[in-house]
């Protein structure tokens, strides 16, 4: 890759952040707190969170075998998607390279920053080659983006294809594994003393159950954990989201059942699809939902609205011509989606 600073903008190099009474005492122990301006009443709610969530980190890297100096935690994973736009991308100039399709947001934060987004199709078995992204790249383009397993398509994509990427693009490759847990594929957040150029994201929202709370995490470098922190706003992760992410970790051993119940119901719920009439096809899933062509995705999607069942319409996007995305709910959830299918007329 190239030098971190030629890649960074030249601006956020140079920012000097904005410091926090909290950091300003790091490493001593206080108790009288006159400092941040705040409430002397209603503790604990009364203070300033931990601007770096370092008790959150220290449990984070337990379960997922990362150093603390190399997690970045955000608000949702929409926040660690934003800002490498944000730290690398000169807005007007630069561009990124994203496959297609996938999560929307990647493109959304393109547009939001002003940055160039440059999608290439995935092959017909939802598949890419590092020569195909790297085939559009140009000396501004800044990122690559992959999402495995990918969303909407649910399938892992190529590990080997992935790395290829990593070695040979001079940028910073994302790769964002929001549904690894639910995927026996080998994370590539064990990679990152090996690739400089890589950012795993990871989330609390798929299989720890906790979308309400939003809580991403980025994985990297530590010079890059350093930008993110240098950009990101000083309180970014809330005392409640904090303390509610630390209860769910300690959780583990459930989490661990709710994935294994998940995944049984994916195999019970894909089989059931695949015997309906109205399904043409049922695609590979890795994550905890799949693709599903019907004979007519808008006609069904809205008979099941109708019925008080809501799934993901996803006809307009591209390669998904007619396609279904479905959620694995629980067995009752499931069996009525089910039920309401096979009286569709």
């Amino acid at each position: 890759m190239k030098p971190l600073q030629e890649l960074t903008r030249p601006n956020i190099w140079s920012l000097a952040p904005y410091s926090s009474a909290r950091n300003e005492y790091a490493g001593k122990t206080a108790h009288v707190f006159l400092d941040a301006n705040e409430n002397p009443y209603n503790a604990p709610y009364n203070r300033y969170p931990d601007p770096l969530q370092e008790e959150l980190k220290k449990t984070i890297s337990k379960i997922k075998g990362v150093p603390s100096a190399n997690i970045f935690l955000g608000n949702g994973s929409d926040e660690a998607i934003d800002l490498p736009y944000r730290c690398f991308c000169q807005p007007g100039i630069d561009n990124v390279v994203a496959i297609e399709p996938t999560y929307g947001m990647y493109k959304v934060c393109a547009d939001i920053n002003d940055i160039e987004y440059r999608p290439v199709l995935l092959d017909e078995h939802y598949q890419f080659t590092a020569e195909s992204l790297l085939a559009r790249c140009d000396n501004h383009s800044k990122l690559i983006w992959i999402c495995s397993p990918n969303n909407p398509t649910g399938n892992n994509l190529s590990y080997e294809e992935i790395v290829k990427t990593l070695e040979q693009f001079q940028g910073i490759v994302i790769v964002d594994e929001a549904y690894s847990d639910f995927s026996r594929q080998k994370s590539l957040r064990s990679e990152l003393s090996k690739y400089p150029n890589l950012i795993v994201l990871n989330t609390m929202s798929k299989a720890w159950g906790c979308a309400a709370i939003r809580l991403g995490m980025a994985f990297a470098s530590q010079d890059i954990i350093s930008l993110f922190n240098k950009v990101k706003y000083p309180y970014n992760v809330n005392q409640l989201t904090q303390e509610k992410a630390l209860e769910a970790l300690n959780n583990q051993m459930e989490v661990e059942k709710w994935v294994s119940v998940i995944l049984q119901e994916r195999g019970r719920l894909m089989e059931a699809f695949r015997l309906l009439p109205i399904c043409e096809a049922v695609y590979p899933s890795d994550a905890n939902f799949f693709l599903a062509r019907m004979t007519d995705a808008q006609a069904i999607y809205d008979y099941l609205v109708d019925q008080g069942i809501i799934v993901r319409n996803r006809t307009r996007i591209q390669l998904c011509k007619n396609c279904l995305r479905v959620t694995i709910g629980t067995r009752s959830e499931n069996s009525e989606l089910v039920g309401a299918l096979r009286q569709y007329k």
